[in-house]
């Protein structure tokens, strides 16, 4: 009788390891879909075009229980009516099915369509931590062809922070007197706690000089902007993961934990509502972030040339 030979084991330790790190990319893609940071269409790409990544190779029951509104009993309802077994991975699906699956998600859930850029003024926003400050200071360094407005606030400055640069710090006495004067185009209540709005007369003037604008602020103010003025783009700051948005919030270090947890739950609230944004930048490099924003940006300048 030949006795088998046992894998040396480093290997035996390398394979365990990938294996383990194979089931925690699904899982953060799950996550990733089920809090919105990507659609499920754009998983069916990755899947598709890669059968051997994360997406290509999660099963098909597990993708669809990862859509948010999709449980036990309608995955099951949906594999039935596609005829697709639940033992398959999303990569390992044939035209036929693959057809059927995308067909299913563009009737339950249209994936949103960016729009041409069609107006100077600029909105920037996304969900908390998401670094669309960061994003803006590098733009404010990089590009100074594109005039970002300051905000006024009603928070405190954090370390580093000047005021008239990065934010005009007011009181609430003031903010309530710029609110009563007509005198801001946009203003929210962020986090139940400090108040933020944009300064009409800048931006109207830099308008008015043939300018670009770019917005910096939050999702209640880009609506707001939106209804004050239809014709303005609007681009939402997405994060690379679910994860690495978690991270970021822990590592700003500047809130407790109560106050973490809070924002976590705005985030989700607010990737829910990107949809009605024209445009969608990845946050994943800083400066390759700052640059499609302002290529964004640019686009009407380059149409009128």
């Amino acid at each position: 009788m030949v006795e088998r030979q046992r894998p040396p084991e480093v290997d035996r330790v390398a394979a365990s390891q990938k294996a383990v790190a194979a089931r925690r990319a699904r899982a953060s893609l799950k996550r990733d879909i089920n809090t919105r940071v990507i659609t499920p269409q754009e998983a069916l790409r990755r899947a598709f075009s890669a059968p051997d990544s994360a997406a290509g190779t999660l099963r098909v029951t597990e993708f669809l229980t990862s859509i948010p509104g999709v449980g036990a009993s309608k995955r099951d309802r949906v594999l039935e009516e596609l005829a697709i077994s639940p033992v398959k991975r999303l990569g390992g699906l044939g035209a036929r099915q693959r057809a059927a699956l995308r067909g299913y998600l563009d009737g339950r859930r249209v994936e949103p369509v960016q729009r041409p850029a069609r107006s100077r003024l600029m909105v920037l926003a996304g969900p908390t931590a998401v670094g669309k400050g960061t994003v803006a200071a590098r733009i404010r360094e990089e590009y100074p062809e594109v005039s970002l407005s300051v905000s006024a606030t009603t928070r405190p400055p954090r370390a580093g922070e000047v005021d008239g640069i990065h934010y005009f710090f007011v009181d609430d006495q003031e903010f309530d007197r710029l609110i009563a004067d007509g005198e801001l185009l946009e203003w929210a209540t962020v986090h139940n706690a400090h108040r933020y709005g944009t300064p009409r007369k800048p931006v109207e003037d830099a308008l008015a000089a043939g300018r670009t604008v770019l917005l910096e602020i939050d999702i209640q103010g880009a609506l707001q902007v939106r209804a004050a003025e239809p014709s303005a783009a609007l681009v939402f700051l997405l994060p690379p993961s679910w994860d690495e948005l978690v991270d970021r919030l822990v590592g700003r270090g500047t809130e407790d934990e109560e106050e973490r947890r809070r924002r976590l739950r705005t985030a989700v609230t607010e990737l829910k509502g990107q949809d009605v944004f024209d445009f969608r930048v990845i946050n994943d490099d800083v400066a390759r972030a700052a640059q499609e924003v302002v290529e964004l940006a640019q686009a009407p300048a380059r149409r009128e040339a």
